[in-house]
């Protein structure tokens, strides 16, 4: 116990530390929001990676798909390399830095205001974003208690309670950049500390053959013969479900507000080919190594619920905690690093929202127009200075009511992050990444993803969950793209001068 805790110690004074050291380039609202859009290759790859892969994924998706699928989850992993971080870099990293750098944009809802010429757009993108923010926050939350429950023995409520306001310190004090900084020394912890931990559960089982061949011995869901060798195949038992979720968690990185921030703050086009080629690895090693760690989640006793059910949630902390209790330290920093990687990037994302877009929404113009009504220096510092005065209030309130809901969490970490997902990336997806290659997207289209991607997740949601959360998700991401090319075919276009002076940053 006194090694974790001077461990813990240690490292939530070196996260505190980074944002003192910080405080000084955040007093503008570039600097708070954005870095002063001059963060370099290896800080953005790592921010990427530790706001890709959390307790969500560590605790919550990792136990849940491995017992479900068995070692064929560790394809989720790789699609999250391939897809989630890969491409979702080639096809966004560059053109979104130029294009929102070019049009001035500081968040996703101010991009679809800008970029689509309509600022309700950016009103309504912004309270969908905060609304269904939030749950996926509670999910965070809920992975890393479940965690310290492990590691310390404290209840469950003070673990997020202490959680909580040591994220808001550090992303108070010192915004993008004390976040960034943060990303890369906790995105070091998870690199090692997820393979420290395999090799480690992976000994206890007698070696990677000997935990492979007790793993294919399990019989199936339903039967009672040993040996169907499901869950050690190459797809597993269910490959459509695996499917759904593979597509969830790696095409939905590239419509999420907090992901694809991360290119508006990278400071040049050398940078976004460095940072391609690391966030893709760093993937390949965090993701991959969560989820082929969970495959092996059957060979532990499950942990039953009051409701008789197995818990998903307990699955991967049950595996750990016959480990020495130095990994064990080892992987409560793991995990919180991720944690707090996580909740600072969407703290930070929710509240510049509704700050920028909501509460001081500018009359924007375009490049090329004409500004009307124009301030004087003072008085812009001092709107300045009070926009961050208010994105600090912001993120205390997000903090508070996402808070609330973790400490009564309706259901599993993996469900709640499949609605947010599914919401967040079924709207903005499909109207975002076509908006920076496609002149032709039209305002209608962009309001018709809107209503789509929310739409179904609400719906789903109210009706009881018929579809899957995590299926419907993915099918409200993939479903956003043939519905933004058919009502941009038949609506109208944007005036032909206002698109060229937009799409002028390509050239």
């Amino acid at each position: 116990m006194f090694i974790k805790i001077i461990f813990t110690i240690i490292f939530l004074m070196i996260m505190v530390g980074v944002g003192i050291y910080s405080r000084k380039q955040a007093n503008s609202v570039d600097g708070f929001v954005l870095g002063g859009r001059s963060v370099g290759g290896w800080l953005t790859a790592f921010a990427f990676g530790t706001s890709y892969f959390s307790a969500v994924v560590f605790v919550g998706y990792a136990g849940q798909f491995g017992w479900k699928y068995g070692l064929s989850s560790a394809w989720i992993g790789i699609g999250n390399a391939v897809i989630g971080s890969l491409l979702a870099w080639l096809l966004l990293g560059r053109r979104t830095k130029l294009m929102t750098q070019h049009i001035e944009s500081r968040t996703m809802p101010d991009f679809f205001g800008t970029r689509f010429h309509d600022q309700r757009l950016r009103v309504v993108a912004s309270i969908i974003a905060f609304v269904f923010l939030i749950p996926y926050t509670a999910g965070v939350y809920s992975g890393i208690s479940r965690l310290f429950e492990l590691g310390f023995d404290i209840p469950y409520e003070y673990c997020v309670v202490i959680m909580s306001i040591l994220t808001a310190v550090y992303v108070i004090i010192g915004g993008y950049k004390a976040t960034a900084m943060n990303d890369f020394i906790q995105g070091i912890i998870m690199l090692f500390g997820i393979v420290a931990v395999i090799i480690a559960v992976l000994n206890a089982q007698g070696g990677l053959t000997t935990a492979v061949d007790k793993l294919a011995a399990l019989p199936a869901d339903g039967a009672t013969e040993p040996g169907s060798g499901m869950f050690a195949t190459l797809f597993g038992p269910d490959p459509m479900g695996l499917l759904g979720v593979v597509v969830l968690t790696s095409l939905g990185t590239m419509g999420l507000p907090q992901m694809v921030g991360k290119f508006y703050s990278i400071t040049d086009e050398a940078a976004i080919k460095r940072g391609t080629v690391i966030s893709t690895i760093f993937a390949f090693i965090v993701a991959g190594g969560c989820y082929f760690l969970g495959g092996f989640g059957r060979l532990y006793d499950p942990v039953i619920g009051a409701n008789g059910k197995i818990a998903f949630d307990s699955i991967v902390p049950a595996m750990l905690v016959t480990l020495p209790d130095v990994l064990i330290a080892l992987v409560v920093l793991l995990v919180l690093s991720a944690s707090m990687s996580t909740l600072a990037s969407l703290v930070l994302t929710s509240s510049s929202t509704m700050t920028l877009d909501l509460i001081y929404r500018d009359k924007k113009s375009l490049p090329g127009e004409v500004e009307e009504g124009s301030i004087d220096d003072v008085v812009a510092e001092k709107i300045e200075r009070r926009k961050v005065v208010v994105m600090r209030v912001l993120i205390m309130f997000f903090i508070a009511i996402s808070l609330l809901i973790a400490l009564n969490p309706p259901t599993f970490i993996a469900q709640l992050m499949g609605i947010s997902w599914g919401a967040l990336a079924g709207a903005f997806l499909a109207p975002f990444m076509l908006g920076l290659y496609w002149r032709g997207v039209t305002r209608a289209s962009v309001w018709a993803c809107f209503i789509w991607g929310v739409g179904l997740t609400v719906i789903n949601m109210l009706a009881g969950n018929p579809i899957n959360p995590i299926n419907c998700g993915a099918i409200a991401m993939v479903g956003g793209f043939p519905i933004v090319f058919i009502v941009s075919l038949v609506t109208k276009k944007l005036p032909e001068s206002t698109v060229s002076r937009i799409f002028k940053c390509y050239e």
